[in-house]
């Protein structure tokens, strides 16, 4: 691709980005239209008990999750020898064909399917996306051209997560997904106008993208998201009841918050690129112990409005910091078959999703109010942490040279 103008790579990254900006939207949207959806869903729970019906309905949030857990791993096995292009432009019409079923589904049960098919390509989406993106930047910038298309998911948090919450609010959750569709379809055609063709990789097979599953390295580096991930799903599954309950403030105020949470989301994830290429290891590190910090902040402070907006931002930041470094390095333990590590990140991220979201509901509806999920995060966290300690360990431990006389 180095016969391409700067002006060239530039517009093809941003056409990538923008699938970020619309999985972001099928992503978020229905962390801050939950009680809508609760209310619309499950009239009969929400009647008996509001709080009980938000921790259901919690459930959207997870099936989309499990979603892109079953759906990564999978597509990037079948599509092995796909060109990455043909790949991307076909994940974006099964997106936007689950998220026209996801609005237009008829009861809770059907939503949650819905959700679940929208959310297969998901995980293929950044991986084959990201790695085009990669290839685009070129060597040595490859966490930065990932992170260009994670940027478009954290742009969508501050800008088309509050707008499209706020068009739910206000016509409806399900005409907030109708427009999500729309969003989909629009980068279809920018995709297909923009990015230039790029071949399958030469040595992928269905056979190479399955034996990256047998090291131990990738699974290790996969619980590591999955477990420390939680922690940021565990806060942001429940901002709207933190704002509205616990807060204080309308539901009009929503928007707001979730816009701080994309905006410290956008900033973690472009330090997060930088300081993942300069050193990967310290990288992880820093962004997990920041994790820690920003969640229990968060727990601490969320009761009045500035210490809710200052630590929904330090938790966004901290959170998606980490994720650069951690497509990097599944990349790394994985090299003959880059797809499917980065699609593994995105279903371990995912399994966070659905983890954090789970957890989350669970301490809400055994009583302990809506800041539980946030001390739920810190132990998470503190778990991830630990999981990559010992994912380092490991690296220092296979590469110590064997003594002459061993």
């Amino acid at each position: 691709m180095d016969q391409l103008t700067p002006r060239q790579r530039w517009t093809a990254l941003f056409a990538l980005a923008l699938g970020g900006v619309a999985i972001g939207l099928t992503e978020f949207v229905a962390m801050g239209l939950l009680p809508d959806m609760a209310r619309d869903l499950l009239p009969l729970a929400w009647e008996r008990s509001a709080e009980d019906a938000v921790a259901q309905a919690g459930w959207v949030i997870t099936a989309y999750a499990l979603g892109v857990v079953a759906g990564a791993p999978l597509i990037a096995v079948l599509s092995a020898r796909m060109p990455r292009k043909r790949l991307v432009l076909a994940l974006l019409v099964l997106f936007a064909a689950g998220t026209v079923a996801s609005a237009l589904a008829p009861s809770f049960g059907w939503v949650l399917a819905g959700r679940f098919v929208a959310a297969l390509p998901h995980g293929a989406y950044f991986g084959a996306a990201g790695l085009l993106a990669a290839s685009l930047m070129g060597p040595g910038r490859e966490a930065r051209g990932y992170s260009i298309v994670l940027g478009g998911l954290t742009i969508s948090n501050v800008v088309g997560v509050p707008l499209i919450t706020h068009l739910g609010q206000n016509a409806g959750w399900r005409v907030a997904y109708l427009v999500i569709a729309g969003a989909f379809v629009l980068t279809l055609f920018a995709v297909l106008a923009t990015v230039p063709d790029a071949p399958a990789a030469a040595e992928g097979s269905p056979a190479a993208e399955l034996r990256a599953l047998r090291r131990p390295q990738v699974w290790l580096v996969a619980a590591t998201a999955s477990v420390g991930f939680a922690g940021f799903f565990a806060v942001n599954s429940y901002i709207a009841p933190v704002t509205t309950e616990v807060t204080g403030l309308p539901e009009s105020g929503v928007p707001w918050v979730l816009a701080v949470f994309g905006l410290g989301m956008t900033v973690g994830n472009a330090l997060g690129g930088v300081f993942a290429d300069r050193n990967l290891r310290r990288a992880t590190v820093l962004g997990f112990a920041g994790m820690i910090v920003s969640c229990l902040l968060f727990a601490m402070t969320a009761s009045n409005t500035p210490g809710l907006l200052v630590s929904s931002f330090l938790v966004g930041a901290t959170s998606i910091f980490l994720g650069p470094a951690l497509q990097a390095r599944l990349i790394t333990v994985a090299p003959e078959a880059q797809l499917m590590g980065a699609a593994v990140n995105q279903s371990a991220m995912n399994l966070a999703n659905s983890l954090g979201a789970a957890l989350g509901g669970l301490v809400i509806a055994r009583g302990f109010g809506y800041l539980a999920p946030a001390w739920t995060g810190v132990v998470l966290a503190i778990g991830g942490l630990w999981l990559a300690a010992i994912g380092f360990a490991l690296d220092r431990r296979n590469r110590r040279p064997v003594p002459a006389d061993a």
